[in-house]
Protein backbone atom coordinates (compact mmCIF):
# COMPACT_ATOMS: atom_id res chain seq x y z
CA UNK A 1 0.00 0.00 0.00
CA UNK A 2 1.22 3.14 -0.86
CA UNK A 3 0.46 6.50 0.76
CA UNK A 4 -1.92 7.58 -1.91
CA UNK A 5 -3.84 4.46 -0.99
CA UNK A 6 -3.73 5.04 2.23
CA UNK A 7 -5.12 8.47 1.54
CA UNK A 8 -8.25 7.00 -0.41
CA UNK A 9 -9.09 4.26 2.27
CA UNK A 10 -9.05 7.06 5.28
CA UNK A 11 -11.34 9.19 3.08
CA UNK A 12 -13.80 6.30 2.17
CA UNK A 13 -14.06 5.22 5.48
CA UNK A 14 -14.72 8.68 7.07
CA UNK A 15 -16.11 10.85 4.70
CA UNK A 16 -13.45 13.31 4.98
CA UNK A 17 -12.47 14.91 1.63
CA UNK A 18 -8.81 13.35 0.28
CA UNK A 19 -7.28 16.88 0.42
CA UNK A 20 -8.10 16.86 4.56
CA UNK A 21 -6.75 13.39 4.79
CA UNK A 22 -3.82 14.50 2.72
CA UNK A 23 -2.64 17.70 4.61
CA UNK A 24 -3.19 15.99 8.31
CA UNK A 25 -1.18 13.13 7.00
CA UNK A 26 1.43 15.34 5.87
CA UNK A 27 1.41 17.10 8.91
CA UNK A 28 1.84 14.28 11.26
CA UNK A 29 4.82 13.23 9.37
CA UNK A 30 6.39 16.59 9.73
CA UNK A 31 5.63 16.42 13.44
CA UNK A 32 7.00 12.98 14.35
CA UNK A 33 10.22 14.00 12.04
CA UNK A 34 10.19 17.48 14.27
CA UNK A 35 10.35 15.47 17.25
CA UNK A 36 12.99 12.83 16.75
CA UNK A 37 14.93 16.07 15.27
CA UNK A 38 14.48 18.26 18.75
CA UNK A 39 15.85 14.99 20.33
CA UNK A 40 12.57 13.40 22.14
CA UNK A 41 10.82 10.59 21.46
CA UNK A 42 6.94 9.98 20.62
CA UNK A 43 5.11 7.35 21.72
CA UNK A 44 1.08 6.98 20.77
CA UNK A 45 -0.60 4.20 23.02
CA UNK A 46 -1.57 1.07 21.28
CA UNK A 47 0.41 2.06 18.22
CA UNK A 48 4.15 2.37 19.00
CA UNK A 49 6.92 4.18 19.82
CA UNK A 50 9.13 6.71 17.28
CA UNK A 51 12.55 6.85 19.49
CA UNK A 52 16.28 7.76 18.76
CA UNK A 53 18.61 5.20 18.90
CA UNK A 54 22.01 5.94 19.11
CA UNK A 55 25.06 4.24 17.25
CA UNK A 56 28.50 3.92 18.58
CA UNK A 57 31.21 5.25 16.48
CA UNK A 58 33.10 2.30 14.63
CA UNK A 59 35.87 1.72 11.71
CA UNK A 60 34.32 0.64 8.58
CA UNK A 61 35.81 -0.19 5.49
CA UNK A 62 35.78 1.09 1.89
CA UNK A 63 36.34 -1.74 -0.04
CA UNK A 64 37.41 -0.12 -3.71
CA UNK A 65 39.76 1.77 -1.98
CA UNK A 66 40.90 -0.70 0.59
CA UNK A 67 41.09 2.13 3.30
CA UNK A 68 39.34 2.21 6.78
CA UNK A 69 37.00 4.59 7.62
CA UNK A 70 36.41 6.34 10.97
CA UNK A 71 32.34 6.11 11.15
CA UNK A 72 32.03 8.57 13.72
CA UNK A 73 28.84 8.27 16.75
CA UNK A 74 25.08 8.87 15.18
CA UNK A 75 21.51 9.24 15.80
CA UNK A 76 19.43 7.20 13.77
CA UNK A 77 15.33 7.14 13.66
CA UNK A 78 14.08 4.12 14.46
CA UNK A 79 10.03 2.63 15.51
CA UNK A 80 8.94 0.26 18.39
CA UNK A 81 5.58 -1.51 17.79
CA UNK A 82 3.42 -1.97 20.83
CA UNK A 83 2.47 -5.28 22.39
CA UNK A 84 -1.04 -5.07 21.36
CA UNK A 85 0.40 -3.72 17.77
CA UNK A 86 2.28 -6.81 17.25
CA UNK A 87 -0.56 -9.50 18.43
CA UNK A 88 -2.54 -7.84 15.79
CA UNK A 89 -0.21 -8.33 13.35
CA UNK A 90 1.18 -11.80 14.64
CA UNK A 91 -2.42 -13.42 15.21
CA UNK A 92 -3.92 -12.21 11.22
CA UNK A 93 -4.81 -15.34 9.52
CA UNK A 94 -4.48 -13.35 6.28
CA UNK A 95 -0.44 -12.90 6.83
CA UNK A 96 1.49 -16.78 5.92
CA UNK A 97 4.54 -15.54 4.22
CA UNK A 98 6.72 -12.79 3.02
CA UNK A 99 4.85 -10.12 0.93
CA UNK A 100 5.75 -9.84 -2.39
CA UNK A 101 8.54 -6.88 -2.90
CA UNK A 102 6.91 -4.69 -5.73
CA UNK A 103 9.98 -2.60 -7.99
CA UNK A 104 9.96 0.82 -8.27
CA UNK A 105 9.73 0.75 -11.75
CA UNK A 106 6.44 -0.71 -11.89
CA UNK A 107 4.55 2.80 -12.10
Amino acid sequence: MRKADLINKISEKTGIPKVDVLVTLETMFKEVKATLANGENLYVRGFGSFIIKKRAAKIGRNIKKNIAVAIPEHFIPSFKPAKEFLLEIKNSPNIKEEPPVKEDNED
